[in-house]
């Protein structure tokens, strides 16, 4: 296998839970955790095994693996493929007074949330089963997790199409915010280097000082220089 195609997602590990009997899996994946300015945004998408799952997007992978291009141009068909999805963010200042663990729960948990509005969801997720994917070595959920079982993978958005969908769906709706952002605040350039912390970036945060959506916090070596 070619490193190119180790890099492509599959349901293998979706189809571990789907085969003992769980009817649902839902994926779930962060962007912006290392960001320097800008919320943090939790994507988390449902796959319901009674629909045919074979048929994902064909240029489908971990957001950061894909081009901006190519993740606006699978953004659409991602989103109609999954069974149901929703993202949820955490603000600079959640992210400054709870720390970012704390803060990707809440992003995580105002996402399920989201998801799991409709009763009927609800209750098909109570009687036929669900297992939440969560991409990394540990679960940062912890209590948020709606009372749902969790389980966690490392490079589960490299080789989990449900958290690859996650993934791409987090980045693109956290990245259209990020070109808000930027209109209020342009010297910093947030339309590309979307608050990560790039050369021009670093720049601009030395020559005007920081605005009111950067990380104070995370910025302590970066402004001691």
């Amino acid at each position: 296998m070619s490193s190119k195609t180790s890099q492509l997602p599959s349901l293998s590990f979706e189809n571990s839970f789907f085969e003992t009997g769980t009817r649902f899996v839902i994926g779930i994946d962060e962007v912006g955790r290392g960001s320097i300015a800008g919320p943090v945004a939790v994507g988390v998408a449902l796959l319901d095994n009674q629909r045919n799952l074979q048929q994902w997007p064909a240029k489908l992978k971990d957001s950061k693996l894909i081009s901006e291009k190519v993740r606006e141009e699978i953004y659409p068909e991602v989103a109609s493929w999954v069974s149901g999805w929703a993202v949820g963010m955490a603000t600079v200042e959640e992210i400054e007074t709870k720390g970012i663990i704390e803060a990707l729960s809440l992003a995580g948990s105002r996402a399920l949330e989201a998801l799991l509005r409709d009763p009927a969801l609800q209750q098909a997720l109570a009687k036929d089963g669900v297992m939440l994917i969560l991409d990394g070595s540990h679960n940062w959920l912890g209590s948020k997790a709606l009372g749902l079982p969790v389980t966690v993978k490392t490079k589960a958005d490299r080789d989990c199409v449900s958290v690859a969908c996650a993934s791409v769906l987090a980045k693109v709706t956290r990245d259209k915010l990020m070109l808000e952002i930027h209109e209020q605040y342009p010297s910093f350039g947030l339309a590309s280097n979307k608050g990560y912390a790039s050369e021009g970036h670093i720049t601009a945060l030395r020559e005007q000082g920081p605005s009111p959506v950067h990380r104070l916090s995370w910025l302590t070596k970066i402004l001691a220089r």
